[in-house]
């Protein structure tokens, strides 16, 4: 019985870690207090319901495998708009943020009722990019940031934002759309493993 104990204590955290291969336990604690509002990302083998760090292989999987997540957010109110932001700060990396914000995913005019169970129904302006920071850039943030839409706001890019999806100044395009307090916040982190 004493040798089956640490093989069963083994095996957990063998399997533990293949499921999410996911260590929130590392992050730093800036990163880990970004994370509020249940929201949830939900990829094939991968779901993101707190900040984590996503390890090599499902990495790859991000990049290269599946497509947009699932999004997800109980506390959606009927009858209320969202406007959901997946953006990269790290552009072109973490510790010389030139670029402002790439922006990897933008979707308004989100139904909360739809939002409610685990639907993303609206008007996408910018189609999903997935994670792909570059090599030898270092750990990149993925947030994704639900706001609630003000009624009656049309919510949309200007051309110079439509043109790249880099160098975006996030502050501005909440301040001009009345985009006041993220309802939820969610990120993981990951890199390019190949460095």
């Amino acid at each position: 019985m004493a040798v089956l104990a640490p093989f069963l204590v083994l095996c957990a955290c063998v399997l533990g870690l293949h499921h999410v291969e996911a260590t929130p336990d590392i992050l730093d604690p800036l990163d880990s207090s970004f994370c509020h509002g249940d929201l949830q990302v939900i990829y094939p083998q991968l779901e993101v319901d707190k900040c984590l760090i996503v390890g090599k292989s499902l990495r790859e999987k991000l990049t290269v495998d599946w497509g947009a997540p699932e999004i997800h957010f109980p506390g959606a109110q009927k009858g209320k708009k969202y406007v959901m932001v997946m953006a990269d700060p790290d552009a072109p990396r973490r510790v010389k943020q030139t670029t402002g914000y790439w922006r990897h995913w933008l979707v308004v005019d989100i139904q909360g009722g739809a939002l409610k169970d685990g639907r993303l129904v609206g008007r996408t302006l910018t189609d999903y990019h997935p994670p792909s920071p570059p090599s030898k850039t270092g750990f990149h943030r993925y947030q994704f940031m639900l706001f609630e839409q003000p009624p009656g706001a049309q919510v949309s890019l200007t051309e110079k934002e439509n043109a790249s999806r880099g160098k975006w100044d996030l502050s501005a395009f909440t301040k001009k759309f009345g985009l006041e307090a993220k309802v939820a916040t969610l990120q993981f982190l990951t890199k390019n493993y190949k460095d």
